[in-house]
């Protein structure tokens, strides 16, 4: 999102989740959730504000930049509702299924994961969610029509994240991603992905201190 509407001109920080620097005093100080991403950003005035859920940084970047035209204007409409609607139906929905598929896969100790929890999320996710997405992309190349919008930053990454677990396997999710990799911001924010390690080593300080 911040390659969509600044371009590079940003900062990043890494956390070493995996070492479990996210709970440092440091890092809690920023963010008492332990958890990832935190937008910080230096107003005109010199205070500092940190944002911490992920769809009130998209959502916020979007509207603060009404320039790179990522949502429908802050005022009542039924466009402006459906797009608020779907940011946060990837961002809390989504989310929340596909993370518990992801601790009890690759995150949580060996013998505190349950293959119940898995099997119901994953059904979940496949029966309830990929429906209502895949509908929307029948339809319209974006996820709130023909305009790329910062909802698709959400939806997207969520898609992405599920095909790499097994789910969105579907012709119109592929062709959803291709459409969203052919932007240069898109190129930007996944040039380390290669990086990732999915599952977290068993001796890793976040296995130890891992509370969810």
């Amino acid at each position: 999102m911040l390659h969509e509407v600044v371009g590079n001109n940003f900062e990043v920080s890494r956390v070493a989740l995996y070492d479990g620097a996210q709970y440092s005093d440091e890092f809690l100080r920023l963010n008492p959730n332990h958890a990832v991403p935190v937008l910080e950003i230096t107003w005109d005035n010199g205070t500092v504000q940190r944002v911490i859920e992920s769809g009130a940084i998209v959502a916020f970047l979007a509207d603060a930049y009404p320039a790179a035209g990522l949502a429908p204007t802050p005022a009542p409409s039924p466009e402006r509702a459906d797009y608020l609607q779907m940011l946060h139906f990837g961002s809390t929905w989504m989310d929340m299924m596909l993370w518990q598929v992801r601790i009890h896969e690759h995150v949580l100790p060996a013998d505190q994961r349950d293959d119940r929890t898995i099997a119901r999320y994953r059904h979940k996710f496949t029966t309830e969610a990929e429906p209502q997405v895949a509908e929307r992309l029948a339809r319209t190349p974006f996820i709130c029509g023909d305009r790329f919008t910062a909802a698709d930053c959400v939806v997207g990454h969520s898609v992405i994240w599920a095909r790499g677990y097994g789910l969105c396997r579907d012709d119109v999710f592929k062709a959803y991603v291709g459409r969203l990799a052919q932007r240069p911001a898109f190129a930007a924010a996944f040039a380390d992905a290669r990086e990732f390690e999915k599952q977290v080593p068993q001796d890793r300080e976040l296995v130890r201190r891992f509370t969810g």
